[in-house]
C-alpha cells in the first residue's frame, strides 16, 4: 500500500511540475522573453482611400513601392477583394 501512495504523489508532483513549466513558458511568450522569432507591427504614417479599379499591384506601382514593403505595413490586407475608400497604408516602418 506504501508503493502505491508513494507512486500516486510522484505523479501528483510530476502533474505539477508540468504545470508551471506550461505556465512559465505561456508567461515568456506574453512578455517577448521566450525563444524563436520576434512580433513585429508596422507604424503607418501615410494612408491612401482605395479607389475604383484599384488593385494592389496598382498601389504598388501608383506609389512605387516593393511588393514586399507594401505587404509588410498592410499586414491584414486581401488582395483579392479590397473595397472602395479602404485605407491602405503607403508608407510606414515595420518594427
Amino acid at each position: 500500500m506504501a508503493k502505491a501512495s508513494s507512486r500516486v504523489a510522484i505523479m501528483n508532483l510530476i502533474l505539477v511540475l508540468s504545470l508551471l513549466l506550461m505556465v512559465s513558458m505561456a508567461e515568456c511568450r506574453q512578455l517577448g522573453i521566450g525563444f524563436g522569432k520576434e512580433e513585429t507591427s508596422p507604424v503607418c504614417d501615410s494612408v491612401y482611400g482605395a479607389e475604383e479599379g484599384d488593385t494592389c499591384g496598382s498601389v504598388i506601382e501608383k506609389f512605387n513601392l516593393s511588393s514586399d514593403f507594401f505587404l509588410s505595413i498592410n499586414p491584414n490586407i486581401n488582395c483579392d477583394s479590397f473595397f472602395v475608400g479602404q485605407w491602405l497604408c503607403t508608407q510606414g516602418t515595420v518594427n
